[in-house]
């Protein structure tokens, strides 16, 4: 059901514009009032007060100056010219602890030299001026050859008539710095009203703007918004046939609409559902009564895999036993040729036995478990040396370990991986160098990252992810033996432990294989029961070592 045609957007711009602009002003009128307010302030402090300061401090010294001359005229002391000398030298001010401030400068720069106060100041200038080059010099040279004797009466109020006119030059410019102070002070307190005047029509308009906005608010979006709120609660409920009614702008009446047809919509789909959910459950049943079928298939195949490794090896022997028999019996007898077709088919028969073991090794890793428990990985790579012993004593081989942590996990798949990938390390030897092969552990974050590195041939990068797929081989038969699945059975019984393995391409020498398992005792493999068939719950022995 939709609303009214009006759009909410024109009434909210209009409303919001009309907001801006009262808000606007106030805080123009705010900001001119502080910003008035802020130079009046410094006018005072730091022009007039910095000028009347320095002023009086310079009409204190003109004075200590000239009863310095007068007293030098009438005695000859010289010490009693310190003042005057202060105020020739310039000392004056630094001595009474006065700023080395230009006041007349900040008057001229801030107000122009117009200013009454560097009017005043003019006379009393070039009356200081004058008292200075007509009597203090004078007298003093006069004292300085004569004595003080030769200084007359009429001197003395000749000097004094002198400096009365700079006595009258100095009040004139300190009084009328003093009226100008004033008037910038009755100005700031002017300001200083029109500033709290604007801030309390500033807060009174905002709470003006407030109130009426939320009055517009309320009215043009918070209650239809409630309403129709309330009739999609209805509907979210469960009531499905209750029609969403919608008003207001033509934004609320749009969303109404929208809401009244996905309620229509909805109401559609449950009744569709409704149809569906019988099929639905009649699929369901249908996939439990297929994953029976798998769980029983499954059961069948480990039971057929078990049954025919024996079938298969048993036939495997005989053929391998016969044919060794023919070979030491009859060897040298034959021709070259039939010695060697005795030698292959041994050969065949050994090689499908392997492959046959490996292959059910391969197959039960994660469906024919053991007894999960703390494995001690150094004690690992012991049970490994020992194995290899023959392997390592003929390539006279180096096997090291650092410090190897203890993991949570099955013990013959763990000390499988390690054989095999010491196994590799051991086959693909450098021929001009003795195998050394270090296995290494380190934390990293939840997981330990281990590494088996060797001095062999190494594996070309572009390998890398190859030599863990299945009977993939980078070598010929003749050239190294083996079945292509050790380093796939690897990466089974570590997937299985929960960890992740790979060929770390950045190794300079041979080859360096990491992989991960996890840290946490808690993380451990999740081993399947036996099956009803009752298959062995071990691992076959003699599984390949190759890539």
């Amino acid at each position: 059901m939709r609303g009214g045609t009006d759009s909410l957007r024109p009434r909210l711009q209009l409303a919001l514009t009309v907001a801006a602009v009262v808000l606007a002003l106030m805080v123009a009128g705010t900001v001119t009032a502080l910003v008035q307010l802020d130079r009046k302030i410094n006018d005072v402090l730091g022009v007039y007060f910095v000028a009347i300061n320095q002023g009086t401090t310079g009409y204190l010294s003109l004075v200590n100056a000239e009863t310095a001359v007068r007293g030098y005229a009438l005695t000859g002391n010289p010490a009693t010219l310190e003042p005057f000398d202060l105020l020739v030298s310039g000392d004056a001010a630094e001595a009474a602890g006065e700023p080395d401030v230009d006041a007349l400068a900040l008057l001229e720069e801030r107000f122009g030299p117009d200013h009454p106060a560097l009017v005043a100041v003019e006379p009393a200038s070039v009356a200081a001026v004058e008292w200075y080059e007509d009597f203090a010099l004078p007298i003093i040279e006069q004292v300085d050859t004569e004595g003080a004797a030769s200084v007359t009466p009429d001197q003395v109020e000749e000097g004094r008539l002198l400096f009365d006119e700079v006595r009258v030059g100095a009040e004139r410019y300190l009084d009328t710095l003093r009226a100008e102070r004033n008037r910038v002070v009755a100005e700031l307190e002017t300001w200083r009203g029109v500033l709290a005047a604007m801030m309390v029509l500033l807060v009174l308009a905002a709470v003006a703007v407030g109130a009426l906005l939320w009055v517009f608010l309320q009215r043009w979006i918070t209650t239809p918004l409630t309403n129709l709120a309330a009739d999609a609660r209805r509907v979210a409920d469960g009531d499905l046939d209750h029609r969403v009614h919608a008003d207001g702008p033509a934004e609320v009446g749009q969303v109404g609409g929208d809401v009244e047809h996905m309620r229509a919509r909805l109401a559609s789909l449950v009744a569709e559902a409704t149809a569906a959910r019988a099929e639905v459950e009649a699929s369901h049943q249908m996939l439990q009564d297929q994953a029976e079928d798998l769980r029983r298939s499954n059961r069948d195949l480990e039971q057929f895999a078990y049954v025919a490794s024996h079938d298969l090896q048993e036939p495997l022997r005989k053929i391998a036993s016969f044919t060794q028999l023919l070979a030491k019996r009859y060897e040298g007898q034959l021709d070259e040729r039939a010695d060697q077709y005795i030698h292959f088919a041994v050969d065949g028969a050994k090689r499908m036995q392997r492959l046959i073991n490996d292959l059910l090794s391969f197959s039960r890793v994660g469906r024919i478990g053991g007894e999960v428990a703390d494995v001690d990985m150094g004690a690992a790579v012991d049970q490994v040396r020992s194995d290899l012993e023959q392997a390592i004593e003929e390539t006279g081989a180096t096997v090291v370990a650092d410090d190897l942590p203890v993991v949570r996990g099955e013990g013959p798949l763990l000390v499988q991986l390690l054989q095999n990938v010491v196994g590799n390390a051991l086959k693909f030897r450098h021929p001009d160098r003795a195998p050394l092969v270090r296995i290494t552990a380190e934390r990293q974050g939840d997981c330990w990252e281990f590494a088996c590195e060797d001095n062999g041939i190494g594996i070309d990068p572009q390998y890398a992810d190859r030599v863990f797929v299945i009977f993939q081989r980078l070598h010929p038969k003749d050239v190294y033996e083996g079945t292509g699945i050790g380093l796939a059975l690897c990466k089974k019984i570590v997937e299985y432990h929960g960890g992740h393995i790979w060929i770390d391409p950045d190794a300079t020498e041979g080859t360096r294989i990491r992989w991960s398992l996890p840290a946490d005792p808690d993380i451990a493999p999740q081993l399947p029961e036996a099956d009803a068939a009752g298959t062995p719950q071990t691992v076959a022995a003699g599984a390949g070592k190759d890539g």
